[in-house]
């Protein structure tokens, strides 16, 4: 008798499935290769981190001594859409920037990748179609096979600097499933930043074919070179098609405190978006608290961030352009940029440099651009780097970088 209800057991085991969703959902292109890193440090390998946008910058005072001295007798459920104090204190912050909301038109959000989340399940329905220049940040991807949205990829190229491709390639794929286009300005992965005129290029196909526009603007603090960042939020007459997504990870240098934003005048969208946020119940109380406070910031710290991170991005790009066979353009935003390598697979050589090769007991860890493209192919060649770290390492690391592709066995030209 038990022999038969095992062997019926175990064949409703293997009944079982993984869901369609599950199965085509992809693994981060930023942290697969975290076991080789692991176990080229569990080998006393020095692993530079260039591959993750988790700044060394040290995060505000303000925000810390918040997080010290908060003072709660109970951990309370705050309201969904967010403390309201800290909603209506980050509508000041935008209507600072010239974004004309109130604190009713923001949705406080776990992080801005639940902001993404939302509103791909408030304004899609399976089987619609969002169109996303490539390269972009790969988690876009695991958001609208979530959502069931498929994604149309629209080619941007590293000659010239990852430009916004002209709108005629955007008309190209456009169908009658097509519900909106999702930008990242600055852009993760390239850093480019896009200009006012490429903006009002997007808002004149929006207006036409009645699109929604989602803009992820959380390196908004990141313009460099006397480049200023212009908000989709700033486009005149497309208000109802706007959505965008914002966070204080990177803003403040706080990635752990997990809260983002979700800023719309479109009332349906936020509306919508806030009956996902119930069925979460709340975004963390203490990371409000903390993002609340950080909000407090001075100027000073933001100038002397960007400093920094320019010096990081002048002497990162100069180091990889001397290396024979590399290319990188000058980022215009953010702290990433995308680099072109003489290798035949990044994503080998990406593996290879932490599991088989080390200089001087150092090696470096990248993204391999492959997983910030959807098109099959693309980025085979590429790698995303992120200038986190400061310029004593950064060296280092072009120095292994150099070394290792000199003795890569996959290198390709002269």
């Amino acid at each position: 008798m038990n022999s038969q209800i095992n062997r019926e057991n175990k064949n409703i085991i293997t009944m079982l499935t993984i869901s369609i969703r599950g199965d085509k959902m992809p693994s981060s292109p930023i942290r697969k290769l975290v076991p080789y890193s692991e176990e080229a440090k569990s080998r006393g390998i020095k692993v530079y981190h260039l591959n993750i946008g988790q700044p060394d910058i040290k995060t505000p005072e303000v925000a810390l001594a918040a997080a010290k001295n908060a003072d709660l007798k109970v951990i309370e459920y705050s309201h969904s859409a967010g403390i309201e104090s800290y909603r209506r204190k980050l509508a000041k912050y935008y209507q600072n920037i010239g974004i004309d909301i109130d604190h009713n038109n923001l949705l406080v959000t776990t992080g801005g990748s639940e902001a993404i989340t939302f509103a791909f399940l408030s304004c899609f329905n399976p089987g619609d179609e969002v169109i996303i220049p490539e390269p972009f940040y790969a988690n876009y991807n695991g958001f609208a096979i979530a959502a069931g949205v498929n994604v149309k990829p629209i080619e941007s190229f590293i000659e010239d600097g990852f430009a916004l491709p002209p709108i005629e390639k955007f008309e190209d794929l456009i169908t009658d499933k097509t519900k909106g286009i999702v930008i990242c300005n600055p852009n993760n992965p390239t850093g480019y930043l896009y200009s006012e005129d490429e903006l009002n290029s997007l808002r004149e196909l929006v207006i036409k074919h009645d699109l929604y526009l989602f803009s992820d603007e959380v390196y908004r603090e990141f313009c460099y070179d006397g480049h200023e960042h212009i908000s989709v939020m700033h486009l005149k007459g497309i208000e109802n098609n706007v959505v965008m997504f914002d966070s204080v990870s990177k803003r403040y240098s706080e990635c752990g405190v997990r809260i983002g934003a979700l800023v719309t005048k479109n009332s349906e969208v936020l509306n919508t978006a806030l009956k996902f946020a119930q069925a979460r119940l709340s975004p963390p109380t203490f990371g409000q608290i903390i993002a609340e406070a950080s909000l407090d910031t001075p100027k000073s710290y933001f100038d002397e961030v960007q400093k920094e991170y320019i010096s990081r991005r002048d002497f990162l790009v100069a180091g990889l352009n001397k290396i024979p066979g590399v290319y990188s353009p000058k980022p215009k935003g953010a702290f990433y940029t995308v680099a072109k390598l003489p290798v035949d697979d990044s994503d080998k050589f990406c593996q290879w440099i932490l599991s088989e090769f080390d200089y001087e007991g150092q090696t470096v860890m990248m993204a391999p651009a492959s997983g910030f493209y959807s098109t099959p192919g693309r980025g085979k060649d590429e790698v995303r780097i992120a200038y986190v770290l400061k310029k004593e390492d950064l060296a280092k690391a072009l120095i292994v970088l150099e070394k290792a592709l000199e003795a890569y066995p996959g290198r390709v030209g002269a």
